[in-house]
C-alpha cells in the first residue's frame, strides 16, 4: 500500500534540510527517475539505500547541482551506499506504454537491481504503480526533502547524461552532449532539419507540425 507525503513549497535558491529517514529503524530506499520531458533517449531512474549516519554537505536535489557536483557526489553514493542500482527504459517502450507508466517501470527495475531488499520505498512524486511488492510512500518534492531519494536523483540524472552524450557521438547533429535530448529550440530545429532517430520518442509532440515527421 502506498501513501503520500505533502509539504510547503522548497523557496529557490534555499538549500534544504535533508532528512536521512522517514520512520527509524526501517530500511528505506529512495526512488527518482530522470528524463521525463526528453524528447529522445531513454528514462532512467534509480534506488539507493543509504547507511545510517550518512551525510554529504553537497547532497541535493539533482536539478540544484552543477554537472561537477553532481559527479563528485555519484562517486561518494557509489562507495558509500549500502546498495544502489540504475535501470532505463528505451524510447520505444516508452512510446508503447507511456512515459508515466515507463517511469513507474524504470523505478520498479531500478529497485529490482538492488542487491539488498529494502523495507520500504521512498519515492519522489504523487504517485507510484508499484511493481516491486514493497510497501512504498510517495512524497512530494521527495528530492529536495530526502536524503535516499536525492542520492537516487543524482545517479538517474548522471547515468542518463552519460548515455546521451554516447547516443550524441552516433548523432551529434542533436546536440544531446548538451541538451541531453530535451526539447531545447536548437534540438527541435535540428528534427526540423535531419528528421527523427531510433532513439527519438514518436509518441512525444516532437514538433508543432507533427505529420511532417512521418510522411
Amino acid at each position: 500500500m502506498g501513501n503520500q507525503v505533502m509539504g510547503s513549497p522548497i523557496r529557490k535558491h534555499e538549500r534544504p534540510r535533508l532528512e536521512p529517514f522517514l520512520m527509524a529503524g526501517r530500511m528505506e530506499a529512495g526512488c527518482d527517475e530522470a528524463g521525463r520531458g526528453c524528447l529522445a533517449g531513454p528514462v532512467s531512474a534509480a534506488a539507493v539505500i543509504l547507511p545510517e549516519g550518512f551525510y554529504h554537505e553537497l547532497l541535493n536535489d539533482s536539478k540544484q547541482l552543477t554537472e561537477n557536483e553532481r559527479n563528485v557526489l555519484r562517486t561518494v553514493i557509489e562507495t558509500e551506499a549500502l546498495a544502489w542500482a540504475v535501470a532505463f527504459v528505451s524510447p520505444a517502450e516508452i512510446d508503447e506504454i507511456n512515459i508515466l507508466n515507463a517511469s513507474f517501470r524504470a523505478m520498479s527495475l531500478a529497485v529490482e537491481k538492488l542487491r539488498v531488499k529494502p523495507d520500504h520505498l521512498l519515492i519522489d512524486g504523487n504517485r507510484f504503480r508499484n511493481g516491486t511488492g514493497i510497501p512504498h510512500t510517495c512524497i512530494v518534492g521527495g528530492d529536495a526533502r530526502m536524503m535516499s531519494i536525492a542520492a537516487a536523483s543524482v545517479l538517474a540524472k548522471t547515468y542518463r547524461d552519460e548515455v546521451m552524450g554516447q547516443l550524441h557521438s552516433e548523432f551529434p547533429v542533436y546536440g544531446w552532449d548538451r541538451n541531453k535530448g530535451y526539447p531545447t529550440a536548437a534540438h527541435r530545429e535540428a528534427i526540423l532539419n535531419s528528421g527523427v532517430t531510433p532513439y527519438h520518442r514518436k509518441s512525444f509532440r516532437l514538433l508543432d507540425q507533427q505529420l511532417k515527421l512521418f510522411d
